[in-house]
């Protein structure tokens, strides 16, 4: 269903400057240091909306996050006020179950902790004091309960008291050498020092802070939450309190080529762990129990080692053990579950043509409704008769919208937009469009026009490639990839949503697995064909490529084999000698999955598409990027690909970050790195 979008508030719109004629377009610098806002919470009836704001103070290079928070039944006539107290950089925010007061995490006293405040306002209260940093919590349905997630070494059990005093040895030892014997030795960005994510149960509604608990997770070997994207969904408590439902993989020698995550439960006294998942060798995910208890739902894959299989969403009797699917007939992905109130629908969001919806589905027969669509919705809340969602897209980060619950109201704007933030930018007007790509087979993209176009002239393009390689670029807000920025340069912008990219069925996806040199590519062409023959301003005489992670790889790839069409290159990331990354990179099921088998089994399959083998027909200027945290695609991947080009005297430069990871997070770091990137397309393609 299509959803009418409500005016701005009035309050909230007075308190905004005056819209100004559009006079220039979007840049890096408005990206890096614009607000942002994110974590929509409703208190327990559905009447408040507790979000988060994050700022960038330029000077420090450094975001702080407060919470507000806004009254939903006084309608517009109050805009959000600021809840947290100056100064204070918080997190994570949870209403109490009587709605009074708001939990948040905090590092004010020098550690990540737990705070609560009651939601009429006042001061915070610091409710623990472990030891080391609380990571994540989740608290109990009555309150009394809370699961806090603390980083431990598995020897010291529940005595953090042993942990810190680890860290504090290694932090003082003379020597700095460590020794492994079995991997993950790195993750992401950081070396494994031994720890272990726990999950343990504190109480509250005591006098004094908790300084530690029962530790949960003890009799299983795993990160709760994973590592290095888990979060509070790998963990729930059932609904009287007396036990937690938890997602992990083991933690031994076969973590790094094994996606097979099982369902635990788990007395919160922490006995009884049993795994309930044991038959799906498969990844089984985020478990949510019903109101009575009696049905634990999750989602789970059915491929071992495919970290892009489809996530089916499961229920599970949990008194017999038996599951089923709930909607076997929707060919989607599902990313989360949340349960309304009155026990029939279950809410999630998934990737679909290009955007990224919030549906819901029958728990009576598995029909499946869209609830918000136009755009990607990034976080939800439901309580009470009240929806609460952040959507964003290819105009706009995240904006916070009230609704009612079965999003037939109309959308009711709580934070402003990107455009009421920058009255005076003309943005970029954008299209979908489709084409006949690999096994002629539909394949969608998307163009992006300049912020100054004018009907009749033709513009430089920047064709962007998106990463994963099951990813998608389409309707939504990226602050790493975002095509704004290029738009608001001058370039129009073409992105194909290419085979192995998702929201178009698992098949679409499954496409490209062993397969990444060809069918992609071929859908690349044809793209690139088709938007020239759609948009006349197109001028692909002056063209640059851009890509990172897999999309780094494909321009890597161009790079020897279809580098006719561009001016320059740009590669972030990008794997260049595909045999080295199956033994370099930390997440061996990856690369074994997609080439089918380890280097030693099928070294064929690695070298079919690998760059590096093609270095021989490189001759287009190439930009390489790259970051020393960077675990998941080392550095030297880069290095090897920058001396490549200079060896074969290509002209090429390359862009090195000795404190980023796979992405460029800090606000001045990415100032840089879209400055430099803006600077080459201008060498090579003008504006």
């Amino acid at each position: 269903m299509n959803l009418r979008l409500a005016i701005l508030p009035l309050a909230l719109a007075l308190s905004l400057p005056a819209v100004a004629d559009a006079a220039r377009g979007f840049t890096v610098r408005d990206m890096a240091y614009m607000d942002r806002h994110s974590s929509p919470t409703l208190s327990p009836d559905g009447r408040v909306l507790v979000f988060a704001k994050r700022v960038v103070d330029k000077d420090s290079n450094k975001s702080s996050t407060s919470l507000w928070i806004r009254n939903l039944a006084t309608r517009d006539m109050r805009p959000p006020s600021r809840l947290t107290p100056e100064g204070w950089n918080v997190n994570s925010p949870a209403f109490s179950p009587d709605g009074k007061s708001v939990y948040f995490l905090s590092a004010k006293s020098g550690s990540m902790q737990l705070y609560a405040m009651p939601v009429a306002g006042g001061e915070p209260r610091r409710l623990t004091d472990t030891a080391v940093d609380v990571d994540g919590y989740k608290l109990s349905p009555d309150g009394r309960q809370v699961a806090l997630a603390l980083a431990v070494f598995p020897d010291c059990k529940a005595d953090l008291g042993c942990t810190r005093k680890k860290l504090d040895e290694a932090g003082a030892a003379k020597a700095s050498g460590q020794v492994f014997d079995r991997m993950f030795i790195r993750h992401w960005d950081t070396w494994n020092d031994g720890r272990l994510n726990r999950v343990f149960a504190a109480k509250l509604g005591g006098e004094g802070m908790a300084k530690g608990g029962t530790l949960l997770s003890g009799d299983i070997a795993g990160d709760i939450p994973s590592k290095p994207f888990g979060d509070l969904s790998d963990f729930a408590w059932s609904p009287d309190g007396t036990s937690v439902a938890m997602s992990v993989r083991q933690a031994d020698r076969e973590e790094p080529w094994n996606t097979n995550f099982d369902i635990w439960l788990v007395a919160a006294d922490g006995s009884g762990a049993r795994n309930l998942t044991a038959a799906n060798k498969a990844w089984d995910a985020g478990p949510v129990f019903s109101a009575d208890g009696k049905t634990l739902y999750y989602r789970a894959m059915a491929r071992p080692g495919f970290e892009a299989d489809r996530f089916a969403l499961m229920a599970m009797d949990l008194a017999t053990g038996k599951a089923r699917e709930l909607a076997p007939k929707w060919d989607a992905s599902a990313d989360g579950i949340t349960l309304s109130a009155d026990g029939q629908w279950l809410y999630t969001t998934a990737q679909a043509l290009g955007q990224h919806p919030l549906f819901r589905v029958s728990l009576a027969n598995g029909a499946v409704e869209t609830v918000v669509d136009d755009g990607s919705v990034s976080a939800f809340d439901l309580a009470g008769p009240t929806l609460a969602v952040s959507r964003n897209s290819l105009k706009s980060g995240d904006v916070l919208y009230a609704t009612s619950a079965d999003g037939n109201a109309p959308l009711r704007a709580i934070t402003p937009s990107g455009g009421d933030m920058l009255p005076d930018v003309a943005w970029g007007d954008y299209e979908q469009f489709t084409f006949a790509g690999w096994n002629n087979e539909t394949v969608h993209g998307y163009v992006v026009k300049p912020w100054n176009y004018t009907p009749g002239k033709k513009y430089p393009v920047a064709f962007l490639i998106h990463g994963g390689p099951q990813g998608s670029f389409g309707n939504g807000w990226s602050y790493r990839w975002n095509p704004q920025t290029y738009a608001g340069q001058g370039y129009a912008v073409v992105m194909i949503d290419f085979h192995g990219s998702t929201g178009y069925g698992q098949a679409f996806t499954d496409a490209i697995s062993q397969h990444w040199g060809d069918r992609p590519l071929e859908d690349l062409q044809k793209g690139w064909a088709a938007a020239q023959r759609k948009y006349a301003f197109l001028d692909g005489g002056k063209a640059c490529a851009l890509g990172a992670s897999y999309g780094g790889f494909m321009v890597n790839w161009i790079a020897g084999n279809w580098n006719a069409p561009w001016k320059c290159l740009v590669s972030h990331d990008g794997v260049f000698d595909q045999r080295m990354m199956g033994y370099a990179t930390e997440e061996l099921w990856f690369t074994e999955w997609e080439q089918g088998g380890t280097p030693y089994d099928v070294p064929k399959q690695y070298e079919q598409f690998n760059p590096v083998n093609h270095v021989s027909a490189f001759k287009v200027p190439m930009l390489v990027i790259h970051g020393q945290l960077d675990y998941r695609i080392p550095v030297e991947q880069g290095i090897a690909l920058f001396t490549a080009h200079q060896r074969r005297g290509v002209e090429s430069k390359f862009l090195y970050f000795p404190d980023e990871n796979h992405w460029v997070l800090k606000p001045q770091n990415s100032v840089l790195w879209h400055d430099t990137v803006n600077d080459w397309l201008k060498q090579h393609i003008g504006q």
